[in-house]
């Protein structure tokens, strides 16, 4: 069901937070356990971009098996990311993430002295886990703040993000530097352990809970061992070539389990249950519409980010000659403005509309892209992640509200984690397509070989069309904020009768 007009009462709903009722001084502390947390797994994974060709050095891999690093991680989120949401609104969102963070910093802890590169794979899979994280604190978030309320914490979450990759990178990048790649890992596990106590001592849990809600455990290792069986076949293609009876089987392989996937899912629509990949909610138009748009501009960002920084990296005439504490610097140029413009498109969103703040993210986005394709010195690389960062900061903090604002509370954990399947799906493809790239169109400098200036321009050019794509996908979205939203409300009310309070959603109470 569509959520609420703007301007319509709320008032069937106990538990949804107003100006007058809601707790400031709760919703602070909430803020600053989030926003700690947010930081600490961008640092965690923003660490680790400079360090690829390190990595991939010390292991005797290549820049395609390598991704593998990348994307086996986002994989294991696809899977994780609804199952996790789902048992949220079953058994309480603070005590799944509680757990999901306690697994978390044990797989952060075991990555970090991986004696193998096979080792590390298998570990960072496990550490997949960590991005189930982001949509259990969406979900609490949205439902401590009212909705006029809800953008602005959006946008200091997204500004977050921002601040995540300025610390992580240039940080990670002198940690891994001068005491090795693992050491990153070593020296967060203090702040994991500490924020996953604060998580459990001073969060409470969510009122909306659903106990008797059927989770659909099948669905979820389907669409793990079909998404698994794609991304490893996308990043082995260059090496084992494409044609080859191993690529073949796991494209095609992976393809096929999809079809069990699909005939489960059907059987439990059914029978009424809800499943992994919620036909009723992607039916919901700003719903439907927010998922494409993270899934393609996901796959655009993944897909840049590693071309860009291995162009960073690699020598001259190739890449840029940069130590892996320059990548960390250069990247900097890109967290700035997220950390900028993120709080700043939250402010005018409410203003202006979720549409036309997201289509503008999009375009600014896809302009940095593009700049980057044509760059040919450090300086022009430098401005345009500048832009590309400003875009991609205006975008994520004006389309999530598409989503949190259209949504009912009760599903919002299922909804968040919808959502998060259909970003790291795109990102999930975007590192190994960059892999590919870099692996299929080589040039051979110094008696070694190295990506071409085509697979990075053809990167760079792919992203940007992706989200060009995405502002196209926001033009088919209903607009929930700014003025003409309001007068729609408005309007609405005149031509219609008041319609009866609906019925509120079934909850356990729980203690603080």
């Amino acid at each position: 069901m569509e959520a609420t007009a703007p301007g319509t009462p709320r008032s069937a709903d106990p538990h949804a937070k107003t100006a007058e009722t809601f707790d400031r001084a709760y919703s602070l502390r909430i803020m600053a356990i989030m926003s700690i947390l947010v930081m600490i797994v961008m640092y965690i994974e923003g660490m680790l971009t400079p360090s690829l060709p390190a990595i991939a050095s010390e292991f005797h891999v290549d820049v395609s098996q390598v991704s593998l690093i990348l994307s086996v991680y986002l994989v294991t989120g696809v899977a994780l990311s609804p199952l996790a949401g789902k048992l949220g609104d079953v058994f309480g969102k603070k005590r799944v993430l509680t757990a999901v963070l306690a697994f978390y910093a044990v797989a952060v802890s075991v990555t970090g002295f991986s004696p193998t590169f096979e080792f590390m794979v298998a570990a960072r899979a496990i550490q997949g886990v960590g991005l189930t994280i982001f949509p259990l604190a969406m979900s609490l978030v949205r439902e401590e703040f009212p909705k006029e309320m809800v953008p602005r914490a959006q946008g200091l979450l997204s500004g977050l993000f921002g601040a995540g990759f300025a610390v992580s990178l240039p940080l990670g990048a002198f940690v891994s530097n001068t005491y090795g790649w693992r050491f990153t890992y070593h020296s967060a596990i203090p702040v994991v352990v500490a924020v996953t106590i604060a998580a459990f001592l001073y969060l409470r849990e969510s009122p909306y809970r659903r106990p008797n809600a059927f989770v659909d455990y099948a669905g979820a290792g389907l669409l793990a061992v079909a998404l698994a069986m794609i991304v490893l076949g996308l990043s082995e293609g260059p090496v084992w070539g494409w044609t080859s009876l191993s690529d073949l089987g796991l494209l095609i392989g992976g393809a096929l389990v999809l079809v069990p996937t699909a005939l489960v899912e059907a059987y439990h629509h059914r029978r009424g249950r809800e499943v992994i990949l919620d036909v009723r909610l992607l039916r919901q138009r700003n719903v439907l519409v927010t998922n494409l748009i993270i899934v393609v501009s996901g796959f655009g960002m993944f897909l840049a980010f590693q071309a860009i920084t291995f162009r960073l990296e690699y020598p001259s005439p190739v890449g840029f000659d940069q130590s892996i504490f320059q990548t960390g610097l250069a990247f900097v140029a890109f967290a700035v403005p997220m950390l900028v413009f993120a709080p700043l498109a939250s402010f005018l969103v409410t203003r202006v509309g979720t549409r036309p703040m997201t289509f503008l993210g999009c375009l600014v986005g896809a302009a940095g892209f593009y700049i980057v394709s044509l760059s040919t010195a450090l300086p022009q690389m430098l401005a345009s992640m500048f832009v590309m960062g400003a875009g991609i900061a205006i975008m994520n903090a004006s389309v999530i509200n598409l989503l949190v604002l259209t949504v009912e509370p009760r599903e919002m954990g299922l909804a968040t984690s919808l959502n998060a399947v259909f970003r790291n799906i795109g990102s999930s493809i975007g590192a190994p397509i960059a892999g590919s790239l870099m692996s299929t169109f080589t040039v051979v400098v110094y008696g070694q070989s190295f990506p071409s200036a085509t697979a990075f321009r053809d990167a760079y050019l792919i992203a940007a069309a992706a989200t060009l794509v995405a502002a196209v996908l926001v033009l088919f979205a209903k607009e929930i904020l700014g003025r003409r939203a309001v007068q729609s409300a408005l309007a609405s009310d005149e031509r219609a009768p008041a319609a009866p309070p609906l019925p509120p959603a079934p909850t356990e109470p729980l203690a603080a």
